[in-house]
């Protein structure tokens, strides 16, 4: 299962994007002085200052540009989801064993269950973190006491337990 980013993941994304391209800003200021002084030294010739001219604002142009994307990407919200915290895809984990649920499901936004009886077997699943995490196994007889079991298991509040089951459809 690959690992999510963290926040911090992000932030020290944002804070190496920030630094690269300070570095930039600060070579195109070089060039800018460079570019000045090979000006200089070539006098009023015409067609070449023309084009060094047309370097020269290019490089401008690129300079603000950079500046006004660090102060875009420095005043972006530090705490909103990065793009892979947002998955599109619908995803249902169907977990062999009660452990890996367990640890998948814990702080649920809801958790549906279900006891089958005639079969001998319990079903669980559990919205967590956009994704659907399911169970089927073995559970003890005592089915009256299933919902408060599965909140305290699962660390979630008992009224986002419920009889049923999750789709999505």
């Amino acid at each position: 299962m690959e690992r999510k980013p963290t926040k911090n993941d992000a932030l020290e994304a944002l804070d190496f994007i920030i630094n690269v391209l300070k570095e930039h800003e600060k070579d195109l200021d070089r060039l800018i002085s460079q570019l000045g002084i090979i000006t200089e030294s070539l006098g009023e010739t015409g067609e070449l200052t023309g084009k060094i001219e047309k370097i020269e604002d290019r490089i401008t142009n690129l300079q603000g540009e950079i500046t006004n994307m660090m102060k875009y990407v420095a005043s972006a919200p530090r705490d909103a989801p990065s793009r892979t915290q947002t998955a599109t895809t619908p995803v249902t984990v169907k977990c062999n064993q009660w452990d890996d649920f367990k640890s998948m499901a814990a702080g649920a936004e809801t958790v549906s269950y279900m006891f089958k009886g005639a079969e001998g077997t319990f079903q669980a699943d559990a919205l967590a973190k956009g994704r659907i995490v399911s169970y089927t196994g073995e559970f003890p007889q005592n089915s009256a006491l299933l919902k408060l079991w599965l909140s305290k298991e699962l660390d979630v509040d008992e009224e986002v337990v419920f009889e049923g089951a999750l789709d999505i459809r």
